[in-house]
This record gives structure tokens, sequence and C-alpha cells, in this order.
């Protein structure tokens, strides 16, 4: 059971606030409504032992110490060790203090009497929906060991996926920076001393040379409007970015970005597969299975496609049909999606599907790389011939 903190109206239109416990929030407002009470807010309170927690560090815990938690507590759980006791052995090797207390939290916890999936929800940070859910099932079925490393597995596949594409977009924004870096150097450092030398012309200068020495003037001249523009821009679009058009506007345009947007869309499908295939063959329904999927991305296109999957299911339509007629997953995503339900094996084909996105995903970011380099060379090399004929025509004339 968890604590909630209400405030809501009676018929009189009095305040009233006060505590109650339930197995959740759609409990809590049904027995207000049941006692002729109107919800204004519902919050669950945070139990002594995990605000305590809470206070310790804000870090979070990266997937590969998820994984590495999994796979160390379901294999002492085969070996016949008690589950608390196998937790407090785990939290003595983990370097992340913040991860360290949520365990020795959760090992006190258990020995009081409460289940591990119950503990783990009341850490959201920690423990996602996903986790939760596994724990819950594989605690009911009596499949704790097995949901264990289904779940470690799903973790280290994760983990490696999103390594990824962030090593794929690491080096054109390392070069993107290194090129900002280079032309502030020069027109702070460089350019200045050559117009020293300019001055000297009496105007005389090379038509190339004039026109650069124009944009220079220009931009050091109104340098504090341009980086005050940039800095107005950056507030304006983070402030869209919060509200609901613009998390959809800029979902939107991350998709449709070349190169990047494939990407991303391909690394969502094959998460996809490899979550949904985890949540069924940990026990979990589907349905509820498609409810986790949708919190577990930030992008509101994608969210947007897990959700009206999950209507068509829910009207009665099976797993295959209704991903395609949202009209957003791959042909072969759903091709395979459906031979698994025809088949029986809808888990084991939907991990062969993760794996063959996954290898997309890499033969993408080979292609990106490969296109990117020699354009972010030929743009460097270019900013600098600019700058060098530039400064050099002049010199150049005069021994003419």
């Amino acid at each position: 059971m968890k604590t909630f903190e209400y405030v809501a109206w009676d018929t009189q239109g009095a305040c009233r606030e006060g505590v109650r416990q339930a197995g959740s929030q759609e409990e809590i407002l049904a027995i207000l409504r049941d006692e002729l009470l109107t919800p204004v807010s519902i919050r669950e309170r945070m139990s002594e032992a995990a605000s305590k927690v809470a206070t310790v560090h804000g870090r979070s815990v990266k997937s590969h110490d998820l994984a590495s938690f999994c796979w160390q507590l379901g294999t002492m759980i085969s070996g016949g060790l008690p589950i608390t006791t196998a937790i407090e052995t785990i939290a003595e090797e983990v370097p992340n203090k913040y991860f360290q207390h949520v365990l020795k939290n959760m090992s006190e916890r258990m020995q009081q009497g409460q289940s591990l999936s119950e503990i783990a929800s009341d850490h959201p940070k920690v423990f996602n929906k996903l986790a939760c859910a596994m724990l819950q099932a594989g605690e009911t079925a009596g499949t704790l060991t097995t949901c264990l490393q289904r779940l470690g597995e799903y973790y280290e596949n994760r983990d490696k996926l999103v390594r990824k594409v962030r090593g794929a977009l690491a080096y054109p924004i390392f070069v993107i920076f290194f090129v900002i870096g280079i032309v502030i150097a020069l027109m702070t450092l460089i350019i200045p001393r050559f117009t020293i030398l300019f001055d000297q012309f009496k105007g005389n200068l090379p038509a190339f040379t004039r026109g650069f020495m124009a944009v220079y003037h220009f931009l050091m001249n109104n340098a504090i409007f341009i980086l005050g523009g940039m800095a107005l821009t950056i507030v304006m679009a983070v402030l869209f970015c919060r509200t609901a058009k613009g998390r959809r506007f800029f979902s939107e345009l991350m998709i449709k970005m070349p190169l990047i947007g494939p990407i991303k869309k391909m690394a969502f499908v094959a998460q996809f597969c490899k979550t949904l295939s985890t949540l069924i063959a940990s026990g979990v329904s589907v349905l509820d299975a498609f409810g986790i999927l949708a919190n577990m991305t930030t992008n509101e296109m994608f969210r947007e496609g897990v959700i009206k999957t999950r209507d068509y299911i829910v009207e009665g339509t099976n797993i295959s049909k209704s991903m395609e007629m949202v009209g957003f997953f791959p042909g072969v995503a759903v091709k395979m999606t459906q031979i698994g339900e025809q088949s029986g094996s809808l888990s084991a084909v939907l991990d062969k599907t993760s794996f063959y996105y996954e290898k997309k995903v890499d033969g993408l970011i080979t292609i990106m790389l490969s296109l990117i380099e020699p354009v972010l060379i030929v743009t460097v090399g270019s900013i600098v011939l600019v700058v060098v004929l530039a400064m050099y025509l002049p010199i150049f004339s005069i021994q003419v």
C-alpha cells in the first residue's frame, strides 16, 4: 500500500486535506468521489526511508551499474543466497554512493516484509516502470531470477545502443566546436594584427580583402547584439520546447533531420522491440507493456506512435495490425511481429528484430561518419583558406 496526500472540496465548498493509503492514485480518486469529495490534487508521499535516500545525492544511476546489479543479484539468488544478504553484499561493492544508499534501504525494508518491486517503485530515479513491472511479474510468477537476468540483458543492450548513438554524434559536435574555436582565435588574435598593417594601405586593398574586412568589422562592432540575439533565441527555443506544441515541433524536426533522423528512429525501433520482448517474456501483459513503452521516450512522435498502437490493441486489433495501422513502424518490424504472433514466439522474434535494427543503426552511423568527415574537413580548410587569402593578398600585391 502507498500513502497519498490529497486536497479536495466537499459539497459545502469547504477545503478538505488529508492522508490516505491505497494501492494506486486511481483508487484514491474513486474513494474520494464515493465520499462526495471533488479532488483538487493527489500526491504520493515518499516513505521516510526513501526520503532519507533522496537527500543523499541527486545523482543518477547509469545503465551499466543497473545491468551489473541485476546480473549479480540473479546469480546470488540462484546460488541460494537470501535476497537481503545478496543486496547488502552488492551494495558494499557499488562505487555510486547514491545507488549504495538505495540498495541498503531496499535491504532494510525487505527485512520488514516489503516486496522488492514495491520498494523499487519508491525509487523512480533508479528503477523505471519497466524494471518495476518486470520485478513484480517475477515475484508473482516465482521467476524473479529469470526476470533479473532478462532485465540485466536489457540494460546492457540499451547502454550499448546509447553509446553507439552518442559516439556517432560526438565527432561532428567536437569538430563544430573546434571550427568555432578557430574562428574566434583568428578574429581576436590574428586579424587585429593585420588590421594595423592594412591601415598603411590607405584603402588601396584588393576587393576580396575589403569585403572580408567589412564583414569582420560588422561582426566585431555588433558582437554584443549578435551574442545577445543568439542567447535570446536559445532561451526562447528552450521555453517553447517546454510547451506541448514545442515538444511536438522539435520531436518532428529531429526525425526529419537528414542522417540523424533515421538513426534516431532506427534506434527507437530497436529499443522498442527489445523492451517489448523483455516485458512479454517476463509475463507482463501486452497493454501494460505498451503503457510502459509510451513513457520510455521523450520524443513526442515516438510516444504518439506507441499510444496509438495501444489504442488499436484495446479495440481488439492484434499487435502487428495495430502497428501497421499507425503507419509509424517500419515494414520489417510489422512483418516480424506478425510472424511472431502467428508462430506463438513473439518474444523471441522481437528479440531478433531488435538485433536487426541495431545492425541498421551501426550501418547508418558508418554512412553518416563517412559523409560528415570530408564535409567538416572541407569546411575547416575553406575557413582557413578565406582568412589566408584575405590577409595575404595585399602583401602579394605589394611584391608585384
